[in-house]
């Protein structure tokens, strides 16, 4: 008999009460537990750990135009898209010391399962499509750039610009009354720090602005095409009508501009005066002002 059997039957007697174990609290979200320990894998790892070969990830603030270009790579014939994963917020869990001892015995700590089950979804995915590579595009990823790369040593990042007032601006108005300006500044000015962090720390990966692709959107496909190895494909263009089966509401936009299946004109930029003090070293960062 456990120890907490006896305990409860000698507690029961004199008090009436019993000792009741504590529900699990959930574990932190991977994208903000650092203490998660995983391998980095090596080149050699691929060819026994990883299904998934050259995963293209976007890495965006909110509100930058990322699934729109999400939608123009989709629509080539070797590019596959869908919405946005969230792989961060999956969490794996070992629920008993046995599990936990078996999982560490094959060298596999809590992030290795976590890379494996990502690994999985988005390799399932990409088989399902019939396509040669998948393009994942969820803003969180602004956070978690170093583990996409050590969980897919060959992945591929494009980092996706827009002016920093005009991000602001679109997540201020896509709901007002929960986010006040100020507080919407606030926001974006995270995800940009991070998007700027991820962008320095990787030479090798490709940036776009949002508002070239708004305005010669065959030149900028061209560009990424030849990054990414693939051949321009003019169905980029008029990526075609979607649903909201396509677009689901809470992941990625889905609003009437995205859903006509056309590039929209972007917004006109704001002018010098329009930009806040606490936007202005981002904006001069990324080239937008001098």
């Amino acid at each position: 008999m456990s120890l907490m059997r006896n305990l409860n039957r000698a507690l029961a007697a004199t008090t009436g009460l019993q000792v009741r174990r504590t529900p699990r609290t959930p574990s932190a979200p991977a994208a903000e537990r650092p203490e998660a320990a995983y391998r980095c894998l090596s080149a050699e790892d691929l060819a026994t750990d990883r299904l998934l070969r050259q995963p293209v990830f976007i890495i965006s603030s909110i509100r930058s135009g990322s699934t729109l270009l999400r939608m123009m790579l989709g629509a080539h014939p070797r590019l596959h898209t869908l919405h946005e994963l969230h792989l961060g917020r999956i969490d794996v869990l070992c629920d008993n010391w046995h599990s936990e001892r078996a999982m560490s015995t094959l060298g596999l700590a809590r992030g290795d399962l976590e890379h494996l089950l990502w690994d999985r979804v988005m390799h399932r995915e990409l088989v399902r499509s019939g396509k040669d590579f998948i393009v994942e595009k969820t803003p969180a990823n602004a956070y978690m750039y170093r583990r996409l790369k050590d969980c897919w040593p060959d992945a591929r990042f494009v980092f996706l610009l827009r002016h920093p007032e005009s991000v602001a601006r679109s997540w201020h108005e896509s709901d007002p009354d929960k986010r006040p300006y100020d507080k919407a500044v606030t926001d974006v000015l995270r995800y940009m720090a991070a998007v700027e962090e991820a962008r320095t720390a990787d030479p090798d990966g490709f940036t776009v602005r949002y508002e070239d692709i708004t305005a010669d959107p065959e030149r900028e496909m061209r560009r990424l095409c030849a990054f990414l190895g693939v051949d321009y494909a003019p169905s980029m263009l008029t990526y075609g009508r979607k649903s909201s089966r396509e677009l689901v509401r809470g992941l990625g936009d889905w609003r009437d501009n995205i859903r006509t299946g056309t590039v929209q004109p972007g917004r006109a930029l704001p002018e010098e005066d329009e930009i806040p003090e606490a936007l202005r070293p981002m904006c001069a960062a990324w080239g937008y002002t001098s």
